[in-house]
């Protein structure tokens, strides 16, 4: 079995070393009184699920790889996890160059909405409800890909090394960001990924809309009406609160506020019940990450989903499955990556 990637293996100042040489800076979650932190048992369930993603990691995808290894790097400082950030930090390099350069020429946004529109995933009814939805929103739809791209270029601290990259923050300046994001529409089908851009503008110094955001989440699902909300639209909402403090966090690079984000934990401990019957164990996990990011460790909220992410382990595949049982280890990727930092988070 891989090394538990949650053993320090180097003190934290080789941690900021490294961080200073690969560009990918973070911020020691280690400022907080230490805690009793997970259980034998569920550092061991975290062990077992990351022995069988690192054994398949070389053949995922890079974005797989990425986002994996971006996670496990940020919350460990295990320099294991570099190679594939340090390859995707080329490949971003050559991708935005080639945005910005493009910018340029007349028509070259909207010409680029449309390759990113015709292959836009089909595979599930929210990927299909999603590409209807951005279809209505002029160029917002490569707006967003260059955002997420720009703001993985500033974690990494390549942002200042492209050249000319104010034409690109000029140019997301220009799009109707607030309208888009505060769409009630847009908030049904869309919130986790409405709350990241809104802390992404914020972050790249272009507007800041996060309580423009937290106030159309908060109309869109009023409190009053959250016990009559469907499944589906339940998830959503769970997965804009959460996305709320994630983003927040720079995507565990941080901690975060309990005090400002006070609501939201709130709402998940009086839901606990609901969300541990109704949500799918990606929405779980984040839900007990957004306890460990305000530095909530012993929350008894902490503790279930624990306990439910080991029981949700299919012993055949050892990860845990989808809602309809697939256990395919790329598509998983999200689900057990998360279940890990759960499970095994190094306080």
């Amino acid at each position: 079995m891989p090394q538990a990637a949650f053993t320090k293996t180097m003190g934290w100042l080789m941690v900021l070393l490294l961080v200073a040489l690969t560009g990918c800076a973070i911020e020691p979650l280690h400022d907080e009184p230490a805690r009793d932190g997970p259980t034998r048992d569920e550092q061991a369930a975290a062990q077992a699920l990351q022995a069988v993603y690192e054994d398949a990691l070389p053949a995922m995808p890079l974005d797989k790889q990425r986002h994996y290894a971006q996670r496990l790097y940020r919350i460990s400082g295990d320099s294991r996890y570099l190679e594939p950030l340090e390859a995707h930090g080329r490949l971003l390099s050559k991708q935005l160059e080639r945005d910005i350069a493009g910018l340029e020429t007349p028509g070259f946004a909207a010409a680029r909405t449309r390759e990113l529109m015709a292959s836009h995933p089909q595979r599930t009814a929210r990927q299909r409800a999603r590409g209807a939805m951005l279809n209505e929103w002029g160029e917002i739809a490569f707006g967003r890909q260059l955002l997420f791209r720009l703001v993985q270029a500033d974690y990494y601290g390549l942002l200042k090394t492209l050249p000319e990259h104010q034409r690109a923050l000029g140019y997301l300046a220009s799009l109707e960001w607030l309208r888009f994001l505060t769409d009630p529409e847009v908030m049904r089908i869309y919130a986790a990924q409405v709350a990241n851009q809104a802390h992404f503008l914020y972050q790249l110094g272009i507007v800041d809309l996060r309580d423009d955001v937290e106030a159309a989440l908060r109309s869109a699902y009023p409190a009053d009406a959250v016990s009559a909300l469907n499944k589906t639209d339940y998830r959503n909402r769970l997965y804009g609160m959460t996305h709320i403090v994630i983003a927040d966090s720079r995507y565990y690079q941080r901690r975060v506020s309990a005090e400002q984000h006070a609501w939201i934990l709130a709402a998940f401990r009086s839901e606990i019940e609901r969300i541990l019957d109704e949500a799918t164990e990606d929405i779980m996990a984040e839900v007990a990450l957004s306890f460990l990011l305000a530095g909530l460790d012993d929350d008894p909220v902490v503790a279930r989903i624990r306990r439910h992410l080991i029981q949700a382990i299919d012993p055949r595949s050892g990860i845990i499955p989808s809602p309809d049982g697939d256990t395919d280890l790329e598509r998983g990727e999200h689900r057990n990556v998360l279940a890990i930092m759960v499970l095994g988070w190094p306080g």
